[in-house]
């Protein structure tokens, strides 16, 4: 089957783009961090208590809170079964459609008092539950003989198998899709709605896994942390406390049910652990350790370097043009990562020459004119047939992060990636700045050498993502081929570890910290150093203040986040030296996983 022939509701590809890519933005009281990258003496000491229970997760957002476990009202115990009388069709139908509109109305409302991006995200889910190819589904289902709740269910599993097996963006919004099938179930059955609570103290919220419906409108002053038994590094939950500026642990598994609710938690983000009834004054002298710390994030000022003066860039991931000048008026120096397929999914047709040289010179504009070696990353069109384009003829697959995608795509399609560096071209006209453009899902030296002919023939820096890891086993040949590497370390950890980084299951080991996939950027990195050209980290891994200071340390000369991440880790950098770095990137490398690895670095770096 065509991925584009496959029948999905046309909003929730809204809400894949909107949800990946970052554009739900916190409200202005978001930009507050909460980050504490390293524990203190009091911190220490109440990690040390003995008969406190303590939880282990994924930290995924460094950062202290202290207060009392509140969950997510229940979700509805989901039928397995349950049939009507012929008669009673029209009754379940009816009732059906009550429902819809109910579920609707109440996220309709919600977004009327929600702002922004909030508000977005809420309207957005509000379309999803009234699709009209769901409900065909679920009244399809009733009309033979099904109960409406029994309907419900099967027509959204079946949905979601969907679009697990199309992979990718799809997958990780199967969350969306089940939300939605809980709230219409628990309407049915005149049950409670299931969701976050609306705290009026702060509070740790506590969830299996949260959907962008649960997410949407949360205060950072009430909700301090997200703990979740699910999700990874790159779920909707991390993406969420990241904007938020708040500490977030996911995959703590079904050990995080021995905390009850109400039990007061001191949480630790960076090491990510949740230790249940901490003793009180100890608690309350971790959390204001934290203050110093808090007010040199908020007042940092780049650029980024070491204590000694070792530089190394921070720059910024950004999606559009609008991301392009929040980012540029904050504190990053150039952009690491610019997704040019945000351009794409939505589009029934491929946008032209022109309408595309709009878009990448909107991102350009905003950091033309620094003067310097100020540049622009932009990345090709990173599409497959987990995110498919309906002008391209991508053939499901059964894994597509392994499949045709990336550079791979122009293939089967030429004039794609031909368009595309033309529009590059254009935009970039009478603008001073650098343009930098790399081509992600490269695995092979020819591959480098004809993306990198493409660019130079229109006067564009070629250079290319290490995801796949031949790359960086075969990275001096081919480094000789273009001009910087960007290492992709959400990609390269999965690919290196064979775990699929959308799995909950598998977070442990999907995990950039595992030496082997430090090794690999260290080889990526030294080869750049062999050849004094620059290699740059624009995954997730660049975020992670501790693991920044171990990147350095490897060689690299670039990290690339979130713009919100930036200040905490310049400020990382600037308390150790680059000597202290490449001591814990030593000692990284040398440990047996990645646990070992980041005590082994904290221990050198301290913290």
């Amino acid at each position: 089957m065509v991925a584009s022939q496959l029948r999905i509701p046309s909003i929730l590809r809204t809400t894949v783009r909107t949800c990946q890519t970052g554009v739900i933005r916190p409200p202005r009281w978001a930009a507050r961090p909460r980050f504490v990258v390293r524990p203190g003496p009091a911190q220490e000491e109440v990690m040390a208590q003995t008969g406190s229970l303590t939880v282990t997760g994924t930290g995924v957002v460094s950062g202290i809170a202290y207060a009392p476990v509140r969950r997510v009202q229940p979700r509805p115990q989901l039928p397995t079964g349950g049939t009507i009388d012929e008669g009673e069709q029209q009754a379940e139908i009816d009732h059906f459609a009550e429902a819809i509109v109910a579920v609707q109305n109440n996220l309709l409302e919600r977004a009327e008092h929600a702002t922004g991006n909030a508000a977005q995200v809420l309207r957005a889910t509000a379309e999803l539950t009234a699709d009209r190819g769901l409900s065909r589904s679920v009244r399809k289902l009733i009309k033979q003989n099904e109960t409406a709740e029994w309907a419900v269910v099967q027509a959204v599993d079946n949905l979601v198998t969907q679009f697990e097996r199309l992979g990718g963006l799809y997958a990780e919004r199967t969350t969306d899709l089940k939300d939605i099938r809980d709230r219409v179930v628990a309407e049915l059955r005149g049950e409670p709605t299931p969701g976050v609570p609306e705290p009026t103290e702060p509070i740790v919220l506590v969830a299996e896994d949260l959907a962008p419906a649960d997410t949407a409108g949360l205060d950072p002053e009430l909700t301090v942390a997200l703990v979740t038994e699910a999700g990874g590094k790159t779920s909707h939950t991390a993406i969420i406390a990241r904007q938020l500026g708040i500490p977030c642990i996911v995959g703590t598994g079904k050990a995080i049910r021995r905390i009850k609710n109400d039990t007061t938690v001191l949480v630790d983000g960076a090491a990510g652990t949740v230790v249940a009834n901490p003793d009180p004054d100890k608690a309350a002298a971790a959390v204001a350790e934290s203050a110093d710390y808090l007010n040199r994030v908020r007042s940092w000022r780049g650029p980024g370097r070491t204590s000694d003066g070792y530089g190394v860039e921070l720059l910024a991931n950004v999606g559009s043009g609008e991301a392009a000048a929040k980012a540029a008026a904050g504190q990053s120096e150039g952009v690491g990562l610019f997704r040019t397929e945000l351009c794409f999914l939505s589009a029934p047709v491929e946008p032209g020459i022109d309408d595309q040289a709009a878009i990448y010179r909107s991102v350009l504009e905003p950091y033309a004119g620094r003067g310097g070696h100020t540049h622009v990353v932009i990345r090709t069109l990173d599409a497959g047939s987990d995110k498919p384009l309906a002008f391209a003829n991508l053939e499901t697959e059964e894994n597509p992060a392994l499949g045709v995608r990336g550079l791979r795509l122009a293939t089967d399609n030429p004039d794609l990636l031909a368009h595309q560096l033309d529009a590059i071209a254009v935009a970039r006209k009478g603008l001073d700045i650098d343009v930098w453009v790399m081509a992600p899902m490269v695995a092979t030296v020819p591959e480098a050498r004809e993306f990198a002919g493409a660019c130079r023939d229109r006067g564009l820096w070629p250079g290319v993502m290490v995801e796949v890891p031949a790359v960086a086993l075969n990275a001096d040949q081919v480094l000789a081929e273009v001009e910087f590497f960007s290492i992709g370390t959400n990609d390269l950890t999965q690919y290196t570890m064979a775990s699929d980084r959308l799995s909950p299951h598998l977070a442990a080991l999907n995990d950039p910290w595992q030496p082997a996939v430090l090794r690999l950027i260290q080889m990526a990195a030294q080869a750049g150093l062999r050849a004094n050209k620059p290699v740059g980290v624009c995954g997730e891994a660049a975020a992670d203040p501790l693991l920044a200071c171990v990147l350095a340390g490897l060689g690299v000369t670039s990290l690339s986040m979130a713009a919100p991440a930036l200040p905490a880790v310049g400020v990382r950098l600037g308390d150790v030296t680059i000597e202290q770095c490449r001591q814990a990137a030593c000692g990284a490398l040398a440990a047996p996983d990645a646990v070992s690895a980041k005590a082994r670095a904290a221990a050198i770096l301290g913290g």
